[in-house]
């Protein structure tokens, strides 16, 4: 009779968990889904439907103009084709040298290498905004520790406006989120034995090639990881972006002047004479546009990230 108590008990508490468990995950998965739900709904509407009492959600017009126009007006598919070069070129360069960083910190023993890598932590806790004005004018006035001004004749070079800010920062592990990939990479290569290492130095192997041959290969689950967290997070910065870029058609750049380009396109050219709702209708559709891409690569690789989180114990 305890028993089957007890029995009862149990199956009332795991299906209490499995009620609350399904509440906060349909939960989740509103707070997330509902803002693209909604940016689709409003995307394929007709401008008849912002002012029909009926139409909340499901359009009664449906219509392709929204897609159209803003296509039209960001210059999508250039656009696209630039901000994917930028965003898979700094993935690239920040992966390997932010591995190369990672496996100096996890098993290169050198003195200053605490204090190092507190730097590197506090470039994760560090607001960027608060060395905006130092890296600015040093890009602005580039000259390379004075080499430069004596190779030009005193001159310095200015770097804005180019892709060079994002090469150099990738390539010196000091991009956008770096401090966070390198805290992956080393926290990874700390979980591999160090007998697997030591196993390469007896065969003759140098540090380079145990690198490069015998731990860079069991990093995969790492490298996926900072390759995702690194083109999304670049394709969707508009922060470091618009600080070095002002000309250049990048989807963030696109997104922040697609209200001014949608006022001069339509009558007028004055944007407080146009209706705000469907300049907000097109705007959102331009939103959905420049997500739509991460969307679709997301849904291919989904899974190798899942696995790749569990395994780099980044939560852990």
């Amino acid at each position: 009779m305890i028993l089957a108590r007890l029995m009862s008990i149990e199956s009332w508490k795991r299906g209490l968990w499995s009620i609350v468990r399904l509440v906060l995950i349909a939960g989740l998965s509103f707070v997330i889904l509902y803002p693209i739900l909604q940016k689709i709904s409003t995307a394929i509407k007709d401008k008849s439907d912002l002012y029909s009492p009926i139409v909340i959600y499901v359009p009664e017009h449906y219509s392709w103009d929204n897609f159209k126009k803003a296509i039209s007006i960001m210059d999508y598919w250039h656009t696209l084709l630039n901000t994917f070069s930028l965003s898979t070129m700094t993935t690239l360069l920040t992966a390997a040298s932010c591995a190369l960083a990672g496996y100096a910190f996890a098993r290169l023993k050198f003195k200053g290498s605490g204090l190092l890598f507190f730097g590197v932590v506090l470039t994760i806790l560090v607001p960027p905004t608060t060395i905006l004005i130092p890296i600015y004018m040093n890009l602005k006035d580039f000259n390379l520790l004075g080499l430069i001004p004596l190779l030009t004749g005193g001159k310095s070079i200015n770097l804005l406006d180019s892709y060079w800010p994002f090469v150099l920062t990738s390539l010196t592990a000091s991009s956008l989120k770096a401090g966070l990939y390198i805290f992956i990479f080393r926290q990874f290569f700390r979980g591999i034995p160090k007998e697997v290492e030591e196993a390469a130095y007896i065969d003759g192997a140098g540090v380079g090639t145990t690198f490069w041959r015998i731990m860079l290969p069991n990093a995969t689950p790492a490298i996926v990881t900072v390759l995702l967290f690194s083109f999304v997070w670049q394709w969707n910065d508009s922060f470091f972006t618009t600080t070095y870029l002002t000309s250049s058609n990048v989807m963030s750049l696109q997104l922040s002047s697609l209200p001014h380009n949608l006022s001069i396109m339509l009558e007028g050219g004055v944007a407080t004479n146009k209706d705000p709702f469907y300049m907000s209708m097109v705007q959102d559709t331009g939103i959905l546009l420049a997500i739509l891409p991460l969307v679709i690569i997301y849904l291919f690789v989904q899974r190798y990230f899942v696995e790749s989180i569990e395994r780099t114990g980044i939560v852990g």
